[in-house]
């Protein structure tokens, strides 16, 4: 396997690369939303660093902003937010401690920047890296939402004040008491595609009319009914996904829940 390297994304190149598989402008909508997205807060902090084979290409990322302007529904202001990591699209690239470099990349910016630490929301399953890595880094649980995400932190400083989540989180689904409410943000790539199928399928199949709600900025973000923050699925009041699902998944669901 080939030496690989640590690029440094801006708003310029990003599209050279792709994000989370998407590679295409021209075919892909979800990069191009990534892209201005990436764009709009590049100057306040977001960060993208890529792992990248001359033979096999993209094959990891770690993405992570101020926890001023985190995107997740976390109070984290003076630290570094990671809020994505994964290493290897093909399993050769897994388990070469690749991962840990990338966490390390952003510590060291992060004490360099004279923040307080690194913070990261986690969870067990897709679509967030699993508290593991950060442990054996040093980071330590700091707080918890329901159903199981866990929000973890390393402080340069151990007197400085713990990141949390929002107060009052687990109760803001009630504020979509009726019908189908879909809420991302294009932080997540993952968020285009199977949104449009859902919504399809949730008129068609269902007889409902989902409410789609994209998040524009931090304030609402981290005012999410849910601990991922970038995209949520809600069904009279209910939480019934706290992360990007496929359409067959959503059809799973539902079905569960109007039988």
């Amino acid at each position: 396997m080939e030496e690989i390297e640590i690029i440094n994304f801006t708003p310029e190149t990003i599209g050279n690369y792709g994000v989370c598989g998407y590679k295409d402008v021209h075919k892909h909508e979800e990069l191009v939303r990534k892209i201005a997205w990436y764009s709009k807060y590049y100057e306040d902090g977001l960060r993208i660093k890529g792992l990248f084979s001359k033979t096999d290409g993209y094959q990891g990322m770690i993405e992570y902003m101020p926890g001023k302007i985190a995107h997740r529904p976390v109070d984290a202001n003076g630290y570094l937010f990671i809020q994505c990591v994964f290493v290897g699209f093909k399993k050769e690239y897994k388990g070469k401690g690749y991962g840990e470099q990338l966490i390390r990349e952003c510590m060291k910016e992060a004490l360099e920047g004279s923040y307080t630490g690194v913070a990261v929301v986690t969870r067990k399953g897709s679509f967030m890296a699993t508290k593991d890595i950060f442990l054996k880094l040093g980071f330590s649980v700091v707080d918890a939402a329901p159903p199981d995400f866990e929000l973890l932190a390393y402080r340069f400083d151990t007197d400085a004040p713990e990141p949390k989540f929002q107060s009052g989180l687990h109760e803001r689904a009630a504020e979509y008491p009726e019908g189908l409410t879909i809420i991302r943000s294009a932080q997540c790539p993952y968020s285009v595609k199977n949104v449009n199928a859902i919504i399809k399928t949730a008129k068609e199949k269902y007889n409902l009319n989902p409410v789609l709600i994209d998040l524009d900025d931090p304030v609402a973000v981290q005012h999410s009914p849910c601990a991922f923050g970038t995209f949520c699925i809600l069904y009279n009041g209910t939480v019934i996904s706290h992360h990007p699902i496929s359409n067959t998944r959503f059809e799973n669901i539902m079905k569960k829940l109007i039988s």
